[in-house]
């Protein structure tokens, strides 16, 4: 995934931080509630690298791709601190850091400082440590109890429409290929008052949609509170608030959540759900918890009681000991199922985890490729098939604002996560369209403004 800045003004202080954030959108979160702990403590925020004091990349291990994409960055900015800046300070959060933390600050000496996703709270000691005695500084202890539930994070979304909410911690899955049991602990989740408080201050911020968010937020529980109650309660907070959630596993999604979607209308009707793989020999050595067939039944179960459920999912090309059958098993569901949208990897080893200790990474890179790029062709062709569907059809569209080719338009999402551009009239970001779906690509939909 591309870097993610900082899109805010600057904040006054007496050193200012560049934030830079790789991966999912819970990094996307914890990059909010770092920038939080940082203005408290008197540092000025900034977008421009440039005139940033202090550099902090908050990174993602779950792929090798993501790490050296980090390490190019990382390099960028140190043979800057040589030449221009040497009281620079640059500094690695969050999944990979836990994991390099050796490397990073004693054999490549690319960093000063190395912080754990647990550990954001002391950050502000540790840039004055670096500041006063020059050595590198490092805290990545991992916490049974941090959710960071009482810091208001400061929002990425400058447009004020949509904002990411935290509700739970850390994994306890261990899916064979995952490293963020390992970077991100066991799981925690937050309490449940403390998450409705967070999602009615957004709303009355002017916030129109709030994404409750997890490394699996089906297991969230709080006492009696478990995931279903709570999307629940925080849907009763305005019919005006949209409600969405990531990430959702397959093994714990239940028929009372799905009972929330039908029976709540600002609960989104769009579900995440990543399969992984259509093969269940593939599926057990991925340690994932259920079968291709008991996957199918949930989507069968999910389709009836949410009808025209909006659904994605995440796929894996090319896992220890995959054959030729099991790769096209996984075509076969994908053809069946229809997904709307797919994020499509090649699976790459992460140290420590199950896979990289019991399986040997046996496909060849380029069957990785060509058993990837035939997942991708087919996606893009269902995607294409799915929107296709929806031309002619009346959507209510949450406008976020400017369209990036043409700032003449808007762009929003429907109820069912589909980005939909329209001109812009007399709409703003924040208000409700509806709008009907005159084409599209395979990626997007373009419609016309019946009413705002």
């Amino acid at each position: 995934m591309d870097a993610i800045k900082l899109p805010q003004s600057e904040s006054e202080g007496s050193l200012f931080v560049y934030l830079e954030t790789y991966g999912c959108q819970m990094n996307v979160s914890d990059s909010e509630i770092v920038a939080s702990v940082l203005r408290s403590a008197g540092y000025g925020l900034t977008h421009d690298p440039l005139q940033a004091d202090v550099v902090l990349l908050n990174t993602c291990a779950i792929r090798e791709n993501a790490e050296q994409r980090v390490r190019r960055r990382l390099e960028f900015f140190r043979a800057r601190k040589r030449k221009r800046n040497p009281d620079l300070k640059i500094g690695v959060l969050g999944c990979m850091a836990e994991r390099l933390r050796h490397r990073l600050l004693e054999q490549e000496r690319l960093v000063d400082i190395v912080i754990g996703p647990d550990a954001y709270r002391d950050l502000p000691r540790l840039l004055r440590q670096v500041e006063e005695t020059g050595q590198s500084a490092v805290n990545v202890q991992l916490s049974r109890e941090e959710t960071y539930a009482d810091i208001a994070p400061v929002r990425y979304d400058s447009n004020g429409v949509s904002a990411f909410v935290s509700i739970m911690r850390g994994c306890d899955n261990m899916c064979a290929f995952c490293v963020v049991p390992f970077t991100r602990g066991r799981e925690r989740s937050r309490n449940a008052a403390t998450v409705v408080q967070e999602c009615q201050e957004l709303l009355d911020a002017g916030y129109r949609e709030v994404t409750l968010l997890g490394q699996n937020v089906n297991s969230y529980r709080d006492g009696p509170v478990d995931f279903a109650t709570l999307v629940y309660r925080v849907s009763l907070l305005s019919p005006q608030l949209r409600i969405r959630y990531s990430t959702s596993h397959p093994k714990d999604c239940s028929e009372a959540l799905l009972e929330v979607h039908r029976e709540r209308p600002n609960v989104c009707n769009f579900i995440h759900l990543p399969v992984q793989h259509g093969n269940s020999e593939v599926l057990q050595r991925m340690r994932r918890g259920y079968s291709a067939e008991e996957y199918r039944e949930l989507i069968e179960r999910a389709r009836r009681i949410c009808p025209d459920v909006s659904l994605s999912t995440d796929i894996i090309a090319g896992f220890c000991g995959e054959t030729e059958a099991e790769h096209q098993d996984t075509l076969s569901l994908m053809e069946e199922i229809q997904y709307d949208h797919a994020f499509m990897f090649m699976y790459s080893e992460r140290p420590d985890t199950y896979a990289a200790r019991k399986y040997t990474d046996d496909i060849p890179e380029e069957t990785k490729k060509r058993r990837l790029s035939e997942i991708i062709t087919l996606q893009n062709s269902i995607s294409r098939r799915r929107n296709e569907m929806e031309i002619g059809r009346t959507h209510t569209v949450l406008v976020e604002g400017a369209s990036k080719r043409n700032p003449e338009q808007l762009c929003g999402r429907t109820d069912t996560n589909k980005m939909v551009i329209f001109d812009q009239g007399t709409l703003q970001a924040g208000m409700y369209a509806n709008v009907k779906i005159k084409g599209c690509t395979s990626a997007t939909l373009f419609g016309e403004v019946l009413s705002g």
